[in-house]
């Protein structure tokens, strides 16, 4: 069955033209092995029909001799595939009781026009050590027995003992056969392979859209056409992104919301907390109404990157780069001319965030940009401290920052890798966490080029 698994194509349309010129060779087998059947019973027949022809032609010619020309009749009639006899003794006293038996007996006293004719098949002996098993009709002979009108008071009977004349040599032609299969498997698969790209096209669309809803873009929408299962597909596809946007948009308003409502009493807690009187306490308060302005201002930035607007365009992902480094002051070793498709903006704020924390917890940060056969390969390098390898995967989860401070000198709320993830991810690419060898933390970042090679 696994072997089996292995030799159907990957794709569904590919399947479906596999499994038609399959059925349609298997059809052509079957007939062509009827065609063979019939053609063996058909020649059977016949052979038996010439050889009732060839007795009924003997039976007047020895009716009107003497006995000594009966009998020359008779051998010279014999062939190699006949022994013709005129004996004194009847072979057969009557006509077996199977279907071909009574057949051939019905149609030689239709041609003589007399009832007195004895038939019947009998099995021919095999040489030793033959399988009876394998036996068929070429095993077994037609026995015939009429009798012939009394000479000198003396009866006799004509006693046949024949194969039912030589078979026709040969098979059924595979050529014409050979033929008609190639012509049938071209006609069938043209048509099956526009059929099937045509079946499986809203597959396709509907495949492509759940990988992109899987990206977190929830405004792409399935056409709803094709067969009906389709379009109930493609219909249901559309009602849960609608849905899935509303939540996502209300929930974004919500934080935005939050976060914005929290600035007023954390100003009005400032202002009060800058007029106790302890400079321990107030430094204490101010210092915790800071942490809770952080959190605040990434909970309204996390909204609005959810919210993201902005249309997906070609873009020079090179230049674009260059661009982050000499803002940031950063390294920069880019190739040029890789182009990704994506929002600027958004990828901007994401590869800005890697690079803001390469340099917030390094002395440097060093950004390259290479290509694979399908993907741009973004790396952005420090030589800080790293992340416990266990943790990798939680630093993009939100709030999670590599220490327990947040502080603004430190680096805020710890949203910055999960807000570069989320727009990542939207963008059809991955990110990874590494610490390298020498020291330092390495994340790289995947996009699909637009135009891969």
């Amino acid at each position: 069955m696994n072997r089996l698994k292995h030799l159907l194509p990957d794709s569904l349309a590919a399947r479906l033209v596999f499994l038609l010129a399959i059925a349609i060779i298997a059809a052509n087998i079957i007939a062509l092995a009827v065609l063979a059947f019939q053609q063996q019973s058909f020649d059977q027949r016949a052979r038996e029909e010439r050889e009732i022809e060839r007795i009924a032609a003997l039976i007047p010619a020895m009716e009107a001799v003497n006995v000594q020309l009966r009998r020359v009749i008779a051998r010279d009639a014999s062939t190699r595939f006949a022994r013709v006899r005129v004996e004194d003794a009847p072979l057969l006293t009557e006509t077996a009781t199977g279907t071909r038996s009574r057949y051939i007996a019905s149609q030689l006293a239709e041609t003589l026009g007399r009832q007195d004719v004895s038939v019947a098949i009998i099995d021919r002996p095999l040489p030793p050590g033959a399988d009876r098993n394998g036996a068929t009709h070429a095993d077994q002979v037609i026995a015939i027995t009429i009798p012939l009108s009394a000479r000198n008071g003396q009866p006799e009977w004509l006693n046949v003992v024949t194969n039912g004349a030589p078979s026709r040599a040969g098979r059924v032609d595979s050529r014409p056969f050979l033929t008609v299969l190639s012509l049938s498997l071209l006609s069938v698969l043209g048509v099956a392979i526009i059929l099937a790209r045509h079946l499986t096209r809203p597959l396709s669309q509907l495949s492509e859209a759940a990988q992109a809803a899987g990206r977190g873009d929830h405004t792409v929408r399935v056409p709803e056409t094709g067969a009906r299962e389709m379009r109930q597909a493609a219909r249901a596809f559309n009602a849960m992104q609608a849905e899935i946007s509303q939540f996502d948009a209300e929930r974004m308003r919500m934080l935005a919301a939050v976060g914005h409502d929290l600035r007023t009493p954390m100003t009005s807690l400032r202002i009060r907390a800058e007029m106790v009187d302890d400079d321990e306490l107030r430094e204490a308060m101010v210092r915790t109404l800071d942490e809770m302005t952080v959190m605040a201002d990434g909970l309204i930035s996390y909204a609005r990157e959810g919210q993201d607007a902005e249309k997906m365009e070609p873009l020079d992902l090179g230049k674009l780069l260059r661009q982050l480094c000499q803002d940031r002051g950063a390294t920069c070793d880019v190739a040029s001319g890789v182009e990704v498709t994506g929002r600027r903006v958004g990828l901007g704020r994401a590869i800005g965030n890697l690079v803001d924390n390469a340099l917030r917890y390094g002395e440097v940060a060093k950004v390259t940009l290479t290509q694979d056969r399908h993907n741009a390969i973004v790396t952005i390098e420090d030589n800080g401290p790293g992340i416990p390898p266990d943790r990798h995967k939680a630093m993009f989860q939100p709030f999670t920052r590599g220490d327990d401070s947040r502080s603004l000198e430190t680096g805020g709320a710890g949203l910055g890798l999960s807000i570069a993830r989320t727009i990542i991810v939207a963008h059809g690419g991955s990110i990874d966490l590494a610490n390298r060898e020498q020291g330092g933390l390495r994340a790289t970042v995947k996009l699909p080029l637009t135009r891969q090679a």
